[in-house]
């Protein structure tokens, strides 16, 4: 037997070598299958791609592509390996098994692991397409091995109180769709507009009403007792379109004012803007709760067809307004147009610095300025000064939160005007100092 087996040395050296190209085709599919992106095979998917379909099947069912792979890669490695011992066993004696051991552990790892592995990583997308369909028919002949194999494991697992599967919720699949975004870097201003604009979107769901509304004491309203050729003048040097009619006080808003039926009405009138009534000419409010998210908002919007909407509180009290604008400027940054006459209030200084109204949302500056500050407890520069420094600070006093240095400059009465905040040093600034 054994003279035989070397007779036909070359005949066993061949098998040995497809035995490890079998191996190194199921690590290999095994790192292009898991690696490859769910993304991009279900965009293919849709493009008619029917491998594509395959693969994102096989994803489907990983637990029974896994088993299939190992149970083929462990049967191949093993019979090449005794084959290998066999004919080594013959032509050196007992030394042969420490040789074949040799010889096989550096052809597995290299030709058989290594190597398959290294190429799937590098082609994961086009890697999968090709041996997808393959693994389905191998997962196919295996099924009734792996089945039992899997119904042994599950048991075992469950005696030791392991949790198998873990549910893959909304709050795991943003997480991950987070890291893509994340991923999607550089230092192009496109791409990184691209990624602060795709966070936006899902942040929306986070945000409320209340974070992004024009307050109250910003807001410009008519007043109806008022002489309606006053409004009408006040309309007139308004950069906004929609205005909140009051009666009484501020809080009593009764209607809302569009520019468009108003100058509609002046015209009819002749220019007699006494006789034009505001209110007959306004639509009712909308009002919304100021715990209302963005997205809920967004939709709400598309729904009634309506860009303004009224925020009031839980007594029903006047805090704002939000409008289309201010909910699409949380995904695309700040609209300026050629009617804005406000600024963003962020002033870059020379020194590094920013002198910043206190009214700037923290949002606005994380996002254009890709800082990191803490917008839970404070939605705007000011409120997170009092928030932690639990007073109302004077002009000219400093305090350091999160890393930042935040100066108040200017105070009117309680509210903080103007701060002025020094971000923390980055990295690259030290490059070169000693």
């Amino acid at each position: 037997m054994s003279g035989e087996l070397m007779d036909n040395w070359w005949f066993v050296g061949g098998i040995i070598l497809f035995l490890l190209l079998l191996s190194g085709f199921f690590s290999g599919s095994e790192t292009a299958l898991t690696a490859a992106s769910r993304a991009r095979m279900h965009q293919l998917k849709k493009q008619g791609e029917e491998r594509a379909k395959t693969v994102l099947e096989l994803h489907d069912r990983k637990d029974r592509m896994i088993g299939a792979i190992l149970l083929g890669n462990n049967l191949v490695n093993i019979l090449a390996s005794a084959l290998a011992t066999s004919l080594f066993l013959v032509a050196f004696g007992e030394a042969g098994v420490v040789y074949a051991t040799l010889v096989m552990t550096l052809l597995v790892l290299i030709f058989a692991e290594v190597l398959p592995k290294t190429w799937a990583l590098a082609n994961p997308n086009k890697f999968a397409l090709v041996v997808g369909p393959i693994m389905r028919v191998v997962i196919t002949v295996f099924s009734p091995f792996t089945l039992t194999v899997q119904a042994v494991v599950r048991a075992t697992l469950h005696l030791m109180g392991v949790r198998l599967h873990e549910e893959w919720d909304d709050e795991h699949k943003e997480e991950e769709l987070r890291g893509v975004i994340d991923l999607h870097d550089g230092e192009d201003p496109e791409t990184q507009q691209e990624r602060k604009m795709l966070n936006s979107i899902l942040d929306l769901d986070d945000v409320e009403v209340s974070d992004v509304m024009t307050h109250r004491s910003e807001v410009v309203t008519l007043d109806l007792s008022l002489p309606t050729e006053e409004n009408i003048n006040k309309v007139l040097s308004s950069p906004f379109t929609r205005i909140p009619l009051t009666e009484g006080d501020q809080d009593n808003i009764v209607g809302i004012l569009h520019a468009k039926p108003l100058l509609r009405a002046i015209r009819e009138q002749e220019g007699n803007a006494a006789d034009i009534d505001l209110k007959a000419l306004s639509s009712p409010p909308w009002f919304v709760p100021d715990s209302t998210t963005l997205l809920d908002q967004l939709q709400a919007f598309r729904e009634r067809r309506e860009h303004f909407a009224v925020v009031v509180d839980e007594y029903g009290s006047l805090m704002g307004i939000v409008t289309l604008e201010d909910i699409l400027e949380e995904i695309v940054g700040n609209i300026d147009d050629e009617h804005d006459v406000t600024v963003r209030g962020v002033h870059p200084q020379p020194d590094g610095d920013y002198v910043i109204d206190g009214s700037v949302t923290i949002r606005d500056l994380n996002r254009d300025l890709e800082w990191d500050l803490p917008d839970d407890d404070a939605a705007t520069v000011a409120g997170l000064v009092l928030y932690e420094s639990r007073l109302i600070p004077e002009a000219g006093q400093v305090f350091s939160f999160y890393g930042y240095r935040f100066e108040v400059l200017r105070r009117h009465r309680n509210r903080i005007k103007t701060v002025r905040v020094t971000p923390p040093a980055r990295p690259e600034e030290h490059v070169g100092e000693d």
